[in-house]
């Protein structure tokens, strides 16, 4: 596994491949030298993923006339490590930690996602306590040792896991962030007992920042996921080492960067979110070329919809996260059901309605869209594979929003009477209404989730929807963004080119990352800049020989540094941007920043450091060229549409992406493309900017 740097192949013939899994299709990508862009669709295949990328990657190569030896790069985004949790595949996890805190995934943190649901139960701990075992040791919050490392503990303890048939051994040890030395010492004694075949993550390797709950949780998840992740990775290297493709392959991360696959391999922790987060960052460079200040993404595929702010250029991140919650609304907003991953992470609210969301009826009669879906999987009732349930795809197809005959090139055929029969006996019977208007009513629910989600990112913080843009890809975003547009009173819709697989594309646009983090708790009044330079460049020096360890020249890489404040007796801090050493400015910046997050700020108080950061990157260059529209089978120029009660059935002009160019069309119109289809409803008027991206101007507001 070499990088971007290694190897002497021509430049000029050189192609860019993106791999982006999903839960119901697998897009790829290439990009060439020239900047244009070659996509392909496929079916995901769970039993094994890699299977699924081959036989898509070999078949884009055949039809572009593309020579496995001319890919010199691959970029991956994958689910496995997202499904191992949800699914309870993860590998069978012990824990060593310091005596008396074994406990500490059971005891969490005191929130509860479900306020007044007095029959919550947390989720069980993915480590069970037969296998979280104690060691005697002891290390002070400042790193000094109190209880010495007893050894024969460590051994005892490795004898019990391996009799238990543990593969993965997460070490968490009190204070490790503080001074490492015990547990470096607990991971040699490890791998001497239990042999290279066990997966060992030590905290310090992951998170080296107090919280002893998020440090532990996110080590343990990362342990769990290890051998999974190893064994998938491996995988799909082999395969495509056999196809003769892609000496450097890289791995996209959940805070937008991307890691080599070597490296993902001891990580897994930080690729959880790694498909949405591709979509953000290709929606920032969007936003960056089209300047615009404000921008909520909407991705909506099979199975999820996912929103994100960007703004001026940069998506909104953190690091706090769960995974395993199930569909969160908020990764802010909602705690306490899920396992904690303290790392960086574009923030993605996400919620279950996507094409293949099943419509079902509660109790109390409501009509409801999703969390549950169809997938790849049978499918929707559309798909003729088996499944019977409605879904929103077929409610789609009901609408007359989708050409049934040109999905995907016209290599996906789906059956459209059968989607309406289903949608008539299901939903039609229930409500006493036509098909027509039951498929609109489906939409209407899961539009209203995708509202709820949107204001997740925007209203819930403070932001305001009605001046931001609303950029809508994913193989469903476009079909939907108007929609959710004019709910929120958003001015104008974007979709850009290749919306269907623009998180694939994305991942051609991700610099490759290391981010260090350090703990250094103090008064900010107490530190010099003497001090602060001289950790700030340690770090860098650390995150920069990572990098050029991987073959990146040491003059490509940026450095950035950030700091993590609070006022003292705060339980939580917030990360700002260190342009100069100095305590003095890092305290102003904090004030600054939390008034913005808060609404208020205190000057008087005193502000601590947490912690220190530094993210070292290689930018990855824009080779954006003039792209490809993408084979569109489709002869038809108009079909009856249904638009709900203000409007009906009415006769709806469909076009191509390219008929745009140069005039604006009044809606309604269906813009039919390869990997997606964009619905411009009445009152609206649809152009092309000069990118090429379809803009929908959503007109006065009601």
């Amino acid at each position: 596994m070499t990088n971007q740097s290694a190897g002497s192949i021509d430049p000029a013939h050189a192609f860019r491949v993106g791999i982006d899994i999903g839960g119901t299709f697998t897009d790829i990508v290439a990009s060439g030298p020239d900047g244009r862009v070659y996509v392909r669709k496929v079916s995901s295949t769970p039993s094994d993923y890699s299977q699924g990328i081959c036989d898509g990657l070999l078949a884009l190569l055949a039809e572009e006339a593309i020579r496995p030896e001319q890919i010199d790069i691959v970029v991956h985004a994958t689910t496995v490590a997202t499904n191992a949790v949800l699914e309870g595949k993860g590998a069978r996890t012990g824990l060593i930690t310091t005596r008396g805190f074994r406990d500490v995934l059971e005891f969490r943190r005191v929130r509860v996602p479900e306020l007044y649901n007095l029959d919550y139960v947390k989720p069980r701990p993915l480590v069970a306590r037969q296998h979280r075992l104690e060691i005697d040791e002891r290390m002070g919050p400042k790193g000094e040792i109190w209880v010495p490392l007893d050894e024969d503990s460590v051994r005892i303890a490795a004898r019990r896991l391996k009799v238990e048939g543990i593969e993965a051994v997460a070490v968490c040890l009190l204070h490790s962030y503080a001074n490492p030395v015990h547990e470096k010492r607990v991971g040699e004694l490890l791998r001497e007992e239990l042999g290279e075949g066990v997966f060992i993550t030590c905290s310090h390797e992951i998170l080296p920042e107090i919280r002893e709950y998020e440090r532990t949780s996110t080590t343990v998840v990362n342990a769990h996921l290890g051998p999974v992740m190893q064994v998938y990775l491996g995988r799909l290297v082999d395969r495509l080492a056999s196809l003769g493709v892609g000496r450097s392959l890289h791995v996209m991360t959940s805070g937008g960067g991307q890691m080599s696959f070597r490296r993902a391999a001891t990580r897994p922790a930080a690729l959880v979110e790694s498909g949405p987060a591709a979509g953000v960052i290709a929606a920032a460079k969007i936003a960056r070329r089209l300047e615009l200040a404000e921008v909520i993404t909407l991705d909506m595929g099979g199975t999820t919809a996912k929103a994100a702010t960007v703004e001026h250029g940069s998506p909104t991140r953190t690091s706090e996260f769960e995974i395993g919650a199930g569909i969160s609304l908020s990764s802010k907003l909602v705690k306490g059901a899920g396992y904690a991953i303290k790392l960086p992470f574009i923030d993605v609210s996400e919620i279950g309605a996507g094409g293949g969301s099943l419509l079902w009826f509660d109790k109390g009669g409501l009509m409801k869209a999703g969390p549950q879906s169809a997938a790849s999987e049978p499918g929707p009732v559309c798909y003729g594979r088996g499944g019977t349930q409605a879904t929103l795809t077929d409610c789609f197809l009901t609408l007359g929003y989708l050409n049934p005959n040109s999905l995907v090139g016209g290599r996906l055929t789906l059956q459209a009477q059968a989607a309406r029969d289903a949608v008539a006996e299901q939903l039609a019977t229930r409500l006493g209404t036509s098909p027509e208007q039951a498929a609109f009513g489906g939409l209407t629910v899961a539009v209203a989730n995708m509202v709820r989600a949107v204001k997740s990112v925007s209203t819930y913080r403070g932001r305001d929807p009605r001046t931001h843009a609303l950029i809508a890809f994913g193989g469903n975003g476009p079909l939907v963004a108007a929609a959710i547009a004019r709910e929120l009173a958003m001015p104008r819709v974007l979709v850009p080119r290749n919306p269907g697989v623009l998180s694939a594309c994305g991942l051609l646009d991700a610099d490759h990352e290391q981010e260090l983090v350090r703990s250094f708790p103090g008064l900010i009044t107490d530190l010099d800049p003497e001090t602060l330079e001289r950790e700030f460049t340690g770090m860098e020096q650390q995150a920069r020989a990572s990098l050029t360890e991987e073959g990146f020249a040491s003059a490509d890489i940026l450095v950035t540094r950030h700091a993590d404040l609070r006022y003292a007796g705060q339980a939580y801090e917030l990360t700002v941007r260190a342009v100069r050493a100095s305590p003095a400015d890092l305290a102003q910046a904090f004030h600054h920043e939390h008034l913005a997050t808060n609404g208020h700020m205190a000057p008087d108080e005193a502000v601590e450091l947490v912690s220190l950061r530094v993210t070292a990157s290689v930018p990855t260059p824009d080779q954006s060229g003039p792209g490809e529209w993408g084979p569109v089978r489709t002869t038809e120029t108009k079909r009856m549409a249904y638009f709900g009660p203000d409007f009906g059935l009415l006769e709806t002009r469909i076009v191509q992406r390219q008929d745009l160019a140069g005039q604006s069309l009044a809606g309604p119109l269906i813009i039919e493309e390869y990997d997606s289809t964009c619905v411009a409803p009445p009152g609206t008027t649809a152009s092309l900017d000069a990118w090429r991206n379809i803009v929908i101007d959503m007109g006065q507001p009601e």
